[in-house]
């Protein structure tokens, strides 16, 4: 589309999948849209972000917990949208399925408002992916109240 416009940089995004196939799972992702994964109500992993944040963090100079509030937290390393000259989305190897209890899949508007710990508190305390999605986005919505939210996009698994 961004070629038959003529416009080869203005249209970009990030994304986020998770496969699950015959008893084993794989995700894949690019930019700071990212998958979370749960076993026992706790936080087993998350992807990490292509963006300058992540870098600061990996590099020891700031702290996980100021990625969402550095002035950074918008410029993205990797995003779908530009060209390529090799791909550069990452995929997971394959895990089994039953290593997990559940996944979360979201953009940054949606982990930008609401921590980890928030995340596993309501997992815990829900009984469905929609239980645990809208206890969620309630918490997002309340935590981006008159702050400059992007879209909050996310998708809940549970198993």
């Amino acid at each position: 589309m961004q070629k038959a416009l003529g416009d080869k940089m203005s249209m970009k995004t990030t994304g986020v999948c998770l496969s699950i196939i015959a008893g084993n799972c794989q995700w894949g992702h690019i930019g700071d849209s990212r998958l979370y994964a749960f076993k026992k109500n706790k936080l087993d992993l998350r992807t990490l972000d292509h963006s300058v944040p992540q870098m600061l963090v990996l590099a020891g100079d700031i702290k996980e917990k100021h990625m969402s509030t550095h002035p950074d937290r918008n410029r993205l390393l990797r995003v779908i949208g530009v060209e390529w000259d090799s791909p550069r989305y990452e995929l997971s190897d394959e895990f089994p399925l039953a290593d997990y209890q559940a996944f979360l899949l979201c953009t940054d508007g949606f982990w930008e408002f609401i921590e980890t710990k928030k995340m596993c508190k309501f997992l815990k305390k829900s009984k469905t992916a929609e239980e645990w999605l809208t206890l969620m986005t309630l918490e997002v919505a309340k935590n981006g109240r008159k702050k400059d939210m992007d879209n909050y996009t996310a998708i809940a698994v549970t198993l």
